[in-house]
């Protein structure tokens, strides 16, 4: 009886493996909880650095005082800040008219030289004498400031500023400055105009059928796309300055009527707490206001379409436009919405449905599939049909690797050229990867390093992860690709799987402002399922998702 039992319990190295396998997860998410919070300590102590660095500025620019209203003095210390920089120019003339000698202060190439000429120098400097000629009597100096806004600048953007730290930041950031003698102030005519691209299609989000239009590098000219996008007066946006040395503005956009108040407050405390010298790009931003920084995935949507941002508005998320880049970013994110394209919508229903389930497998497939070889040829060669089986063993003959070590092999190689033909010119760069692969694939099998069936697993990973139509989504999981390559040549199928559900666990923990990320999965929500791997008909799609908690709840009046 003891010995019939004794068969069936498994010997040691079966325990051991299971032990194993207990414990490596939790020794995982050990290591992440210590090193987050050793990173949130660091992060702790390095604001309370920069706060101090901040009060030291901002008693030191108490100093810079006001502009006192004596010409020679405030124009003297403007030369001395920043007249030293050649792009800086100061046009010096008299007002015969007002018996006064005024200054236009520029930077070369920021402004609409045609607005200086006609609208401010010519008006100035004929308007005034003819006026003068005519008898016409000029306040005094106490009231030229509204002369100048009501009677003589035909301008539409005319701001007064009385800070000397504030107009040598509006100088440099593209602002025209008018200081008249006898004036406390100075006038900041126009509004920046530098050099600028044209607006044209977005190219990391190329569609067949929808808009072509693209975000471009200027913030104002990316709010006027939205706003023609969106004629409605319940969209709102609000501009914050972000950057400590080098400022540059932040628009947050968000349809009033719709959007969680909550939500709204916690992305403007966020981006409160950005503390910056230089925010370069959106992606700053995006790595300062996520909520984990140890999460391979990313925490907010980055998108070049207009259209894409009022589509996720109207379901009541909010938009972060940053001067100076073509990149908006979408709060919060889900991760069915890295696998989702404007074109779902575009097309009907059963189209969209099938096109976004076959992103969901190519997902998967990019993920696994190399995990999957490296666990069936090393440890589990059973579970392959027997012909299949004879006929990799007979290809894998004359390799003189391990399994781990071929898969890397090719899959360093693709990763190269794939990064080689993005940097190259785009002529180049596609023919490049193709002609590339080839070679190195045939190459690689007649030189005996890798067999001709991992050169086909390779590619159907490859043109798998092309599928994916959120780049920064497809750089995850290449990443996580190898990741679970290394868990399966450790522990084979069993490491497959502990993988996959270590990333399941991962997900299901994940949040983007407050907003669980694999919803609804984890928590379920059968209403939002009508957008999730089918595309439900815009007839059936009556409400919006139940995870953003609206103001208003449904899409149809």
């Amino acid at each position: 009886m003891w010995s019939t039992i004794t068969e069936y319990i498994p010997d040691w190295p079966t325990f051991m493996l299971a032990g194993v396998t207990l414990l490596i997860p939790l020794l995982i998410f050990a290591l992440h909880r210590w090193f987050r919070s050793i990173v949130t300590d660091k992060h702790g102590r390095s604001r309370e650095g920069l706060t101090t660095d901040r009060v030291f500025l901002e008693t030191h620019n108490s100093t810079d005082s006001q502009l006192s209203g004596e010409y020679e003095t405030d124009l003297m210390h403007l030369k001395e800040t920043i007249g030293q920089n050649d792009d800086v120019h100061f046009r010096e003339y008299e007002l015969a008219g007002f018996g006064a000698r005024a200054v236009l202060i520029f930077v070369n190439g920021m402004q609409d030289e045609q607005l200086i000429n006609s609208h401010i120098m010519q008006v100035l400097m004929l308007k005034s004498d003819n006026s003068a000629q005519q008898g016409m009597k000029f306040p005094p100096a106490e009231g030229l400031v509204s002369y100048f806004k009501q009677n003589l600048l035909p301008v539409t953007e005319l701001t007064e500023v009385v800070g000397k730290r504030e107009l040598r930041e509006s100088i440099l950031a593209g602002y025209t400055a008018l200081m008249v003698e006898g004036m406390a102030c100075a006038l900041l005519v126009g509004t920046p105009r530098g050099k600028s691209r044209a607006i044209t299609e977005p190219t990391s989000e190329a569609l067949l059928r929808g808009p072509r239009l693209g975000f471009t590098e200027i913030l104002s000219d990316n709010t006027a796309m939205l706003r023609l996008q969106g004629r409605t007066e319940q969209m709102e946006i609000k501009k914050y300055v972000v950057g400590n040395v080098i400022k540059r503005d932040l628009a947050i956009v968000y349809m009033k009527n719709i959007v969680n108040p909550e939500l709204l407050q916690e992305v403007e405390q966020r981006i409160a707490k950005i503390d910056l010298d230089y925010i370069a790009e959106s992606g700053y931003v995006e790595q300062l206001i996520e909520d984990d920084i140890l999460s391979p995935f990313q925490q907010a949507q980055n998108t070049e379409r207009p259209d894409r941002v009022m589509s996720a508005l109207v379901e009541g998320r909010i938009a972060l436009l940053l001067d100076g880049t073509p990149f908006a970013l979408i709060v919060p994110v889900t991760f069915s919405m890295l696998l989702q394209s404007p074109e779902d919508y575009y097309e009907r229903w059963m189209a969209g449905s099938l096109l976004r389930m076959l992103r969901f497998v190519a997902a998967f497939m990019s993920l696994i599939i190399p995990a999957m070889y490296i666990s069936f040829i090393s440890f589990h060669p059973g579970l392959i049909p027997t012909e299949l089986a004879i006929t990799i063993i007979e290809a894998r003959q004359r390799v003189p690797f391990p399994s781990l070590i071929e898969v890397l092999i090719m899959e360093v190689s693709i990763e190269i050229l794939r990064e080689a033909g993005v940097r190259l010119p785009r002529p180049i760069g596609s023919a490049m990867g193709i002609v590339g692969g080839l070679i190195i694939g045939e190459a690689a099998v007649q030189a005996g390093i890798v067999s001709p069936f991992l050169v086909i697993v390779v590619s159907v990973t490859a043109i798998a992860s092309f599928s994916i139509p959120m780049y920064s989504a497809g750089i995850t999981l290449r990443m996580l690709r190898f990741v679970g390559m290394f868990f399966a040549a450790v522990l084979g199928i069993f490491g497959t799987i502990l993988f996959f559900l270590l990333i399941c666990s991962h997900l299901t923990k994940l949040e983007s402002f407050g907003v669980p990320y694999v919803t609804p999965f984890s928590p379920i929500r059968i209403g939002d399922w009508k957008d999730l791997f089918v595309r439900a008909p815009l007839t059936l799609m009556k409400r919006r998702p139940e995870l953003l908690k609206t103001v208003r709840k449904q899409r149809r009046s």
